[in-house]
């Protein structure tokens, strides 16, 4: 099969107000034909809190905490449920619904889309591999989530080592395209990250915290010898490119885009009405 040239930007460290804006334009041109699809890395500067366009602040997540830690936060235009973007490097993939290798249903695109991190992860020497639901039981906890906590339990075709999470996704499909984005995290917090959400009393919080070590892992716990972000960066360029069969071409926004992705930012995703609305 012939390769297409996808369009590839590395952010590096961004704040969580444009990185979120950036994703929403990159979707925007692509519905409107300027760009192809496209991949993008992303770091967080600072690292920052966010959680999924349903989320209930008040109900679920430890404000408090997020700013005792010096956290950005902000709510993302997908679903799911709250992320501590920190030492991680953070996806995300802008294709067409109409695109011939994108399936209509949303858990067979992620299938698709996520073969990229699948093959990155293998470029690191991990056997991944994606959860599937064994039984009417487990498929029906997929979609009863207990936790407010993204990787707290794999969804439908997450990636996992090992028998726990190693990679959490999110997606929207808005003006006929698909955004998925997500995180690969090298190591996790644990005491920080559980300390963002609210629990009924401390005694659940600490059953969940000790579950959570046997349903999630961190890149370099599995590893000898741990690896950075560049190390991780470039072996996903290259397991994106395998696992969607395409060719890169580098992309640098114009100036009249960097602004409507700063505009966008300060209107929306920086704004305490869209990231503490419901």
């Amino acid at each position: 099969m012939e390769k297409e040239t996808w369009y590839f930007i590395d952010s590096k460290n961004c704040s969580p107000a444009y990185n979120m804006a950036m994703d929403e334009m990159l979707l925007h041109w692509h519905s409107q034909g300027e760009i192809p699809p496209i991949v993008r890395f992303y770091d967080w500067n600072p690292p920052t809190l966010s959680i999924g366009y349903f989320q209930k602040v008040h109900k679920e997540i430890n404000v408090e905490a997020v700013e005792k830690h010096g956290l950005g936060f902000v709510r993302r235009p997908t679903g799911g449920r709250g992320v501590l973007h920190d030492k991680e490097l953070t996806y995300s993939v802008i294709v067409s619904e109409e695109h011939p290798q994108m399936p209509a249903t949303v858990t067979e695109a992620y299938r698709v889309i996520s073969e990229g991190i699948l093959q990155g992860f293998r470029y690191l020497g991990l056997d991944a591999y994606f959860s599937v639901p064994r039984t009417k039981a487990e498929e029906n906890e997929l979609k009863n989530p207990r936790s407010a906590v993204c990787f707290d339990a794999p969804s439908w075709y997450e990636l996992v080592v090992e028998g726990r999470k190693i990679a959490g996704s999110a997606q929207t499909r808005q003006k006929g395209v698909i955004l998925q984005h997500g995180s690969i995290i090298l190591d996790i917090d644990e005491d920080k990250l559980f300390d963002l959400f609210l629990y009924k009393n401390e005694r659940i919080r600490q059953r969940m915290q000790r579950a959570f070590k046997s349903k999630a892992v961190a890149i370099n716990e599995l590893l000898e010898t741990p690896v950075d972000i560049e190390q991780v960066s470039a072996a996903f360029h290259k397991g994106f490119a395998k696992g969607l069969n395409v060719d890169w071409e580098p992309y640098q926004l114009t100036q009249q885009q960097e602004q409507e992705v700063w505009e966008l930012a300060e209107k929306k995703y920086g704004n305490d009405e869209w990231n503490f609305r419901r």
